[in-house]
């Protein structure tokens, strides 16, 4: 629409300043023809922009010139204020501030909008953590925040899974990603990116270097390369189960941010389903699986099946002493 594209050109000219008429068609995807158009109905509106011919010319607003317009359509106001209820921003101590933006937001709504807006945040919650998970701790995220905010080298100490002790390490934080609310700093050592969870790291200083930030980085695509790895062929084990077939969703919704792959998915026989399960180590695998008793069965790998055995007894012999005391 004519008056959608009239609040984008505004919208531009406020952003960049100056801009040819050549790329603002390019922006909007319209002739050159178009935009001298729409500048002659923004000038006739009121709106004080002008074009410059000459090698330095261009269209531009006056100097000081701004609008409360919002330029926002319905829907993305009403996805502006669904999104407000993301819990990950209470970790990073953004959630006053975004609430306080939508506030002023709302005001400078177009009357048309402002109801929409305010019913998204009543009927959609979006909550990021995984079923009958506990937040993880996350001592250090203020301080590794800051360090990615001022794009200042980090050092860490960073116990990785299984190892009996933290290791020192100083990286360069290219930024944070939260999954399923688990935060993990995207970051490099020596000039490999990596992901760190940040529940692991037990230590954490900011130092006065410069992080070594590529230019161009495009943090989600580094992110969904590293995910990838993790899903193809990240450490772990690869469980062989079957769960009664009642308990199937339930069980999945439950282990799903817990596993490092795919989810396999067979055949469902005798009121049994088979399933594949990738954790990071077996000692997660049996205490994710061991709450659901009888309605999961390991079958392989067998040193879990006789860890889940031992434990299962373990259990037994508790409640038999005391029932026999």
């Amino acid at each position: 629409m004519r008056s959608d594209r009239l609040v984008s050109v505004l919208l531009l000219l406020q952003a960049h300043g100056r801009l040819s008429a050549r790329d603002l068609a390019g922006r909007l995807e319209v002739s050159e023809r178009t935009i001298h158009r729409d500048v002659e109905a923004l000038s006739a509106a009121g709106v004080p922009v002008y074009a410059e011919r000459g090698r330095h010319g261009g269209i531009a607003l006056l100097p000081g010139y701004r609008t409360d317009v919002s330029g926002l359509t319905s829907a993305e106001a009403r996805a502006l204020f669904v999104f407000a209820g993301r819990g990950t921003l209470a970790d990073l101590g953004l959630e006053g501030e975004l609430r306080s933006a939508l506030r002023k937001l709302l005001s400078v709504l177009p009357e048309p909008h402002r109801p929409g807006a305010e019913r998204a945040a009543d009927r959609v919650v979006v909550d990021p953590r995984g079923w009958m998970r506990s937040r993880d701790d996350l001592p250090h995220l203020a301080t590794v925040q800051e360090a990615v905010w001022r794009d200042r080298r980090l050092r860490i100490r960073y116990r990785r899974p299984g190892a009996p002790d933290a290791a020192e390490r100083v990286l360069d934080p290219y930024g944070l990603v939260a999954k399923a609310g688990t935060w993990y700093l995207v970051g490099a050592g020596g000039g490999e990116p990596r992901l760190y969870r940040v529940s692991r790291i037990e230590a954490a200083e900011v130092t006065g270097e410069p992080a070594d930030r590529p230019a161009g980085l495009d943090l989600e695509a580094l992110w969904e390369e590293l995910r990838g790895r993790v899903e193809e062929r990240g450490p772990g084990v690869t469980v062989r189960a079957r769960a009664r077939a009642e308990r199937v969703e339930l069980l999945l919704r439950v282990v799903a941010s817990q596993l490092t792959g795919p989810i396999v998915r067979g055949e469902a026989r005798d009121g049994w389903a088979h399933l594949e399960l990738r954790y990071p180590a077996e000692g997660a695998a049996q205490a994710s699986l061991l709450g659901f008793g009888p309605d999961v069965e390991v079958l392989a790998p067998d040193t879990l099946r006789r860890d889940l055995r031992r434990s299962a007894a373990a259990i037994v012999a508790l409640y038999d002493r005391d029932n026999g005391s």
